[in-house]
């Protein structure tokens, strides 16, 4: 049997479920979520952090390929950050309200789903006058058995690249403080943190795209 090899590729459609099921198993800082969300609530993560970006920027979703056609790490974004959560609004938000509605007290969330139903509906959290210089935002995931290898890296300068071609300067990207293993990894790709008023669990940070 031939050994195969993971390597960096544009986005394809088919690789949405994937995008779904690795933004689940990375949504705990870095690690597995699922025993956090009943069955029907597990692709709620990825309908915020990760579907979203594959629908409406395609152009800017790069997966790891496993070398047998399936996608087991992802980087993707957006270049327009406020033009995005517009987007979010008007475009994706519908698609998915019906399936996980607003919790009743967005501000005392009862269950992680409850929590992330409320980022679901307040796509305008995403735009904040501190990151206003880094308009581009990104997240990037890579399940446990691709990471440590290189290809968080390569994801990164697809992205930067590919930014960079459509003119924008610079990008941004919210981490959970407590991700120390991924707070070193953005410190080696030059990331630097960005000051953010009350910023609550999460770090800032941000670059230029060239």
């Amino acid at each position: 049997m031939t050994a195969t090899t993971p390597f960096v590729r544009p986005y394809r459609p088919a690789d949405l479920p994937a995008l779904y099921a690795i933004c689940l198993r990375t949504a705990d800082a870095g690690q597995d979520a699922s025993a956090s969300y009943r069955a029907q609530d597990r692709d709620l993560v990825g309908a915020i952090f990760a579907a979203p970006y594959a629908v409406l920027e395609p152009g800017l979703a790069f997966v790891v390929d496993d070398g047998n056609g399936q996608a087991v790490g992802y980087v993707l974004g957006t270049g327009d950050t406020a033009r995005f959560a517009e987007r979010f609004r008007a475009e994706w938000l519908p698609t998915v309200a019906g399936r996980w509605p607003a919790p009743a007290d967005p501000a005392a969330p009862g269950t992680p789903a409850e929590a992330m139903a409320a980022l679901l509906h307040s796509p305008e959290r995403m735009v904040l006058p501190a990151l206003a210089g880094y308009p581009a935002h990104l997240h990037i995931d890579l399940l446990p058995r691709v990471q440590r290898s290189g290809h968080g890296r390569a994801l990164m300068t697809a992205y930067l690249a590919a930014l960079a071609a459509q003119g924008v300067p610079a990008v941004h990207l919210g981490m959970l403080t407590s991700n120390t293993a991924a707070r070193a990894f953005y410190d080696r790709l030059g990331f630097h943190e960005i000051p953010v008023p009350s910023p609550g669990p999460l770090t800032y940070l941000g670059r230029a795209t060239s």
